[in-house]
C-alpha cells in the first residue's frame, strides 16, 4: 500500500518544516509539524513506513526538548513500525530516553542493541554516559 500522492508530498513538507524548527531550536513548533504529519498517516499508523520516521522525529524532538516520557513513548511507536526494530537510532535514541526515565535494564538492553546494529559511531555524538552504561557488556 502506498499514500496518495498528495498526501505524501504534504508529509514530507510538514516534516521538513519540523526539521527546521528542530535547527532553529523550537522544538514546541517542531512538533506541532510532526504531529501534524502524522495526522494524515491513515489508521493504522503502524503499517505505513511514513510513520516509522514521524514517530522518530518526535521521539527525538521530545528527547532533545528534554521530555524524555514523551521521547519514549513516541520511539516505542517507531519502534513496531515497519523496520523499526532494525533502526539503531531508533533503538539508541529510545535507550538514552529511558536512561534519562530511570529505567536502567530497559535502557541498556536498548543501547546494546543499536550498539549492535551501528558499533560505537552511533554514540560519537552522544553524552559518554549512554555508551559507560553498555561498555563492560560488549
Amino acid at each position: 500500500m502506498e499514500l496518495d500522492n498528495q498526501v505524501y508530498e504534504e508529509i514530507v513538507h510538514l516534516c521538513k518544516v519540523g526539521d527546521a524548527f528542530v535547527e532553529q531550536g523550537q522544538m514546541s513548533s517542531a512538533i506541532e509539524s510532526f504531529t501534524e504529519a502524522l495526522d494524515l498517516v491513515p489508521l493504522p499508523k503502524n503499517n505505513w513506513d511514513t510513520s516509522t520516521w514521524i514517530y522518530t522525529a518526535l521521539g527525538d524532538t521530545y528527547f532533545l526538548d528534554g521530555d524524555y516520557q514523551m521521547a519514549k513513548s513516541n520511539l516505542y511507536n517507531a519502534l513496531n513500525c515497519p523496520d523499526g526494530i532494525s533502526n539503531p537510532f531508533i533503538l539508541m535514541r529510545l535507550g538514552e530516553s529511558l536512561f534519562e526515565c530511570g529505567e536502567i535494564d530497559k535502557a541498556k538492553e536498548y543501547l546494546l542493541r543499536g550498539y549492535m546494529l551501528e558499533g560505537y559511531k552511533i554514540f560519537f555524538s552522544e553524552d559518554d554516559k549512554y555508551f559507560e552504561l553498555i561498555k563492560d557488556m560488549i
